[in-house]
């Protein structure tokens, strides 16, 4: 037998200090309150016969106070949790890793295979010798124990209770880290990792040494069938920014051809339907182009007939609209007339113009027009920089030399500063060819050098054109007013690319609303956690998909709203596997955990003590021990 609560040394100690208090008021004496009675010769023949009965009385007492120690020796004993068997030093200490990934989810078995999980932990709970130690913890991306490493089936039970799935692929590396930590210097360490093994194989060959602890797998899932949205963004378009296209990635993991419904859903409301005819292990990009309907945000979904999808949680994408702000733009001319019609094709445009030479107002601006082979002191407060006949000393590039009767010969066609443009049909009269450095970008040049450039100086973007639009016919084509709105959209980063929501398992750098060092992110699914916000942003790790809010405190202005995905490849699919293999070795199957009693002795000790209280109680009525 050996003692897994207190030491016994305490247990002396505690004991001897409250023996010490029962005997002390045992053997104070009670003063006795003087009373005067009559007729005093009676009194004294019933002290008398009092005397004659004192030994007798004595004895009472004592047996009373030996009831009393015998109830706290029963108490104290029990405070020392006594064992049989060997001492805690040689136990068995267990932690279990439940894999609590998106895959988990699937309904493959029925409820889940998180359930089934949940349920294969509860029977290891019922094999638990009495002298072992188990610490449970699901495992995501992150890491996080239910248990403390406890021999309380009930605290056990308590933390599978807490299990949750998360939106985001298990951290196999950083959960085998975890246990090795939790077990180091611990006897008889094991490694139980529940899970449907759906792991990369990278996560299975970059793992920690588990030389000395045995490592245990217990797979769960038996099918495989899924189609999932791996990918899907949303942009508007920069001249009718009440439209937009929508990028969608649907992959189907099946071994069999799949036909799926897609629905698109702006601001809860439905806005696109289409039907997908996907071939087994096809993978498609599918392009929406011309949409409406949206404002604010995006939802996807996608639904297959009954039995081709056992994953629901990969079904659903989330993107939020770019936001229709105004753009500031500062135009620095003497006047054209060109120039300002083409500016006032686009709504969300907040025009500015100076003459040359005047002071340039307060505030900043997203782009600066110089029109006219002007040049200003580049600041980053004037945004990106437009030059419309560059001239040769004071802007980003030179001249190389003057040119007359040319056009474009040739283009970058993945430019967005040419998107719709058809540039072979503009003429030049006369300009400059230009002398771009190594790392600028050539968008368009003639036979006789670079016409069009674009690259960055100190940081700050610009767009060199080398001739005055009106020595063209281009302010006289539909092309002019594009290449005005695609230069500004060039430099508006929101505009020119797709939006992409969060990946779910990732730490996010998300922008915040407004100044402050404290704010709030409210999840999915409504509950809200404190965040600190630094240098404008706020770190946050999501584990669901959905939409979020970052709210800063004390700040009026509306909160931040972004989008995450699960969008992984990986955990999308969801074959189970019925063995792990780390490093080369091969994890075991979970052994000696067989159904056994787990009664402890403390039990019996505490109705021991409810025995002799009793034996004590009764005694007391019968006039036994008083």
């Amino acid at each position: 037998m050996h003692l897994a609560g207190y030491p016994l040394s305490a247990l002396l100690g505690v004991f001897g200090a409250a023996a010490l208090g029962a005997v002390l008021l045992y053997i104070l004496k009670l003063r006795r309150r003087p009373v005067p009675v009559v007729f005093s010769p009676i009194w004294r023949r019933v002290l008398g016969d009092r005397e004659s009965s004192k030994l007798f009385s004595r004895l009472k007492r004592w047996l009373s106070l030996l009831l009393q120690l015998a109830l706290l020796a029963l108490l104290t004993l029990a405070l020392g949790d006594p064992r049989m068997g060997a001492a805690t030093s040689d136990s068995r200490h267990v932690v279990v890793l439940i894999d609590a990934s998106a895959s988990m989810l699937a309904s493959d078995v029925v409820p889940s295979r998180l359930d089934k999980a949940r349920e294969a932990a509860t029977g290891f709970l019922t094999g638990l010798g009495s002298n072992d130690r188990m610490l449970i913890a699901q495992m995501d991306a992150n890491v996080t124990p239910l248990s403390t490493m406890t021999d309380d089936v009930g605290a056990l039970e308590l933390g599978l209770e807490q299990l949750r799935a998360s939106d985001t692929r298990a951290d196999l590396s950083r959960g085998l880290s975890f246990a090795l930590d939790s077990l180091r210097g611990r006897s008889h360490p094991e490694i139980i990792v529940i899970s449907d093994g759906a792991f990369p194989e990278s996560a299975t060959r970059h793992v920690p040494s588990l030389a000395g602890v045995q490592l245990s797998f217990v797979p769960v899932g038996n099918d495989a069938q899924n189609v999932a949205i791996t990918a899907f963004s949303v942009r508007r378009y920069p001249l009718d920014r009440s439209r937009y296209e929508v990028m969608l990635e649907v992959f189907n993991t099946n071994d069999a051809p799949a036909e799926v419904e897609l629905s698109m859903f702006g601001d809860g409301q439905l806005v696109q339907t289409g039907h997908l005819s996907l071939a087994a292990k096809e993978r498609r990009a599918q392009f929406f182009p011309n949409l409406a309907g949206a404002d604010r945000t995006l939802e996807a979904l996608i639904e297959l007939p009954a039995g081709q999808d056992h994953l629901a949680r990969d079904n659903r994408a989330y993107a939020l609209m770019p936001e229709r702000r105004r753009t500031r733009v500062l135009v620095v001319t003497p006047g054209n007339t060109y120039l300002e019609a083409a500016l006032l094709l686009d709504e969300y445009l907040e025009v500015t113009s100076v003459v040359p030479g005047a002071p340039l107002p307060e505030g900043r601006f997203d782009v600066t027009i110089l029109d006219g082979g002007n040049v200003v002191t580049p600041e980053p407060r004037l945004g990106g920089l437009l030059y419309l006949d560059v001239p040769a000393s004071g802007g980003p590039v030179g001249h190389r030399k003057a040119i007359e009767d040319f056009g474009f010969d040739r283009w970058d066609e993945k430019s967005g500063i040419l998107r719709w443009i058809a540039p072979e049909n503009i003429q030049v009269t006369k300009g400059h060819a230009l002398a771009p450095e190594p790392r600028d970008q050539i968008v368009g040049s003639s036979e006789l050098g670079p016409i069009l450039v674009a690259g960055r100086r100190s940081g700050q973007s610009f767009v060199a054109l080398g001739f005055d639009p009106r020595q063209s016919d281009l302010v006289l084509r539909v092309a002019w007013p594009l290449f005005i709105l695609n230069s500004i959209n060039h430099f508006v980063e929101e505009d020119t690319g797709y939006i992409s929501s969060f990946r779910t398992g990732d730490v996010w750098q998300v922008p915040a609303p407004g100044p402050g060092a404290l704010g709030w992110v409210t999840e999915p699914d409504g509950s809200r956690h404190r965040v600190a916000i630094k240098e404008g942003r706020a770190a946050y790790a999501g584990i669901h998909a959905g939409f979020y809010e970052l709210a800063v405190d004390a700040s009026d202005r509306p909160p931040t709203r972004f989008a995450a995905n699960l969008s992984d490849l990986d955990e999308s699919q969801i074959a189970p596997q019925k063995k792990l293999a780390l490093g080369g070795s091969e994890a075991g199957e979970a052994t000696g955990f067989s159904a056994r009693s787990r009664h402890q002795i403390w039990g019996y000790l505490v109705l021991a003590v409810l025995a002799v209280s009793a034996i004590e109680w009764l005694t007391y009525h019968r006039r036994v021990t008083v």
